[in-house]
C-alpha cells in the first residue's frame, strides 16, 4: 500500500489554556493545605472547612466546564487503519506491561498519511510481535490522530489486511500528543501554589497569628521562678500549664498540689482540663481546646486530701517494697474522671484506680 502525499497534523494548540489550568491548578493545592494545616494548628474551623471545600468545589467546577468537551470527543467514532513501524523503545517496568514508545506511519484509505510517536503498553510476551517496519492496525480519532492507539486484537479482515500490506514512510516530523509546556508548565503552577498559600495567610493572618490570649478565656504565657529553695516554677500556655516545685518540697505535702492546680487555673473562666499528671515534685495540665465548654472537668475538683493516702495505698499495700517514684494521672477525657496511681520500687508497680471522688475501684501489683 502506497502512501499519499502527507499532510501536516497538529495537535490544537492549548498552550495558554494549559498554562492557566496548571496556575489554578496550583493555587488551589497551596490554598486549600495551608488552610487546612494552619486551621488544624490553631484550631479554627472555618480554616479546617476551607481546606476540605476549596479542592472539592475546583474538582467539581472543572468536571461541569469540561463536561460538554469530553461529551464531543466521545462522540466521535474512531477511524481504523494500517499503520508501518518505523521505530520502537521499550523501557524498563516493574509490572508485566511495559511502556513502549512507537513511531508510526499511519496510512487511512481516504485521507492523506500521517507520522506519529505514541506511548502504549505492551505486554511482555507480546513484545516479540513487535518490530521495526512491521505492519498494525491502529485507530485514531479523525480530529485527533496524535492520539492513535494500537489494536491488539483486530478483526479477521484486518488482519488478513496487514498481513499483505506494505506501507511506505511518511516523512517529516512525527506528531506528538504532549499537553504539558516542561518547564514553563511547573514554574507557572509552583507560581500559582505559591500565591495561593500567601493569599490564604493573609486572608486568615489575624486567626493565624494573633495570639490566642486576645480571646480572654486563655491566660497569658507566663514564667516565673527564684532560686530560692523554696520557689516553684509556674509556666502557663494556651494548651497546658506546669508547675514544678523547688527542691526539699513535694506535691504529697499538706496543701501543696492543691495550691499548684489554683496557680494554674486563675481568673473567671475557670478553665477547665483534660489530664492532670502529679509527679513528686512536678504538675502537668492538659487544658481543653479554646471555645469547647463541655469537654473535661475543673482540675479543682481533684480529691486532694485522698492523694497522699492513695500513694502510700499504692506502695505498701501492693509489694512493691521501698518507694521509688510515684505518678498520679487524672483524666476526664472519656466524660467521667478516673485517678490512676502507680507507684515503682524495687519490687515492681503497685497500680491503683479511683473514681473522681477517690473512691478504689480497682488494685493491681507486679
Amino acid at each position: 500500500m502506497n502512501s499519499s502525499t502527507p499532510t501536516a497534523y497538529r495537535p490544537e494548540t492549548r498552550t495558554a489554556t494549559n498554562l492557566s489550568l496548571g496556575f489554578l491548578t496550583g493555587a488551589v493545592i497551596g490554598a486549600s493545605l495551608t488552610a487546612f494545616i494552619g486551621g488544624c494548628v490553631v484550631e479554627r474551623t472555618p480554616l479546617i472547612v476551607t481546606g476540605l471545600a476549596l479542592p472539592a468545589a475546583y474538582g467539581l467546577l472543572f468536571l461541569l466546564a469540561t463536561l460538554p468537551h469530553r461529551a464531543r470527543e466521545a462522540a466521535v467514532v474512531p477511524r481504523t487503519a494500517l499503520a508501518a513501524i518505523e521505530s520502537l523503545e521499550a523501557f524498563r517496568g516493574e509490572a508485566s506491561d511495559v511502556p513502549v514508545r512507537f513511531e508510526l506511519s499511519v496510512a487511512p484509505d481516504d485521507t492523506p498519511a500521517f507520522r506519529v510517536e505514541i506511548r502504549q503498553d505492551v505486554n511482555l510476551v507480546e513484545l516479540p510481535d513487535y518490530r521495526r517496519r512491521g505492519i498494525v492496525v491502529v485507530e485514531y480519532p479523525p480530529d485527533r490522530p496524535w492520539k492513535t492507539r494500537i489494536v491488539k486484537r483486530p478483526t479477521p479482515e484486518w488482519e488478513d489486511r496487514a498481513a499483505l500490506a506494505q506501507i511506505d514512510s511518511v516523512p517529516g516530523p512525527a506528531m506528538k500528543d504532549e499537553t504539558s509546556e516542561g518547564c514553563l508548565s511547573g514554574l507557572v503552577t509552583l507560581l500559582g501554589l505559591l500565591l495561593g498559600t500567601a493569599a490564604v495567610l493573609l486572608l486568615f493572618r489575624a486567626d493565624l497569628f494573633d495570639s490566642h490570649d486576645a480571646e480572654g478565656d486563655a491566660p497569658r504565657p507566663s514564667i516565673s521562678s527564684s532560686p530560692s529553695s523554696s520557689s516553684s516554677t509556674i509556666t502557663v500556655t494556651s494548651a497546658t500549664g506546669t508547675v514544678a516545685l523547688g527542691p526539699g518540697r513535694s506535691m504529697l505535702d499538706k496543701g501543696e498540689l492543691r495550691e499548684a492546680v489554683e496557680s494554674l487555673t486563675q481568673g473567671a473562666d475557670r478553665r477547665r482540663a483534660l489530664t492532670v499528671v502529679v509527679q513528686n515534685r512536678l504538675l502537668t495540665v492538659v487544658f481543653s481546646p479554646t471555645g469547647v465548654r463541655t469537654a473535661g472537668f475543673d482540675p479543682r475538683s481533684l480529691p486532694y486530701d485522698r492523694v497522699p493516702e492513695l500513694v502510700e495505698e499504692a506502695g505498701t499495700t501492693l509489694g512493691v517494697g521501698s518507694p521509688r517514684s510515684w505518678q498520679l494521672t487524672a483524666d476526664g477525657v472519656s466524660g467521667s474522671l478516673r485517678l490512676t496511681i502507680v507507684v515503682t520500687g524495687g519490687g515492681g508497680a503497685g497500680t491503683v484506680q479511683t473514681d473522681g471522688q477517690g473512691n478504689v475501684l480497682r488494685r493491681s501489683g507486679s
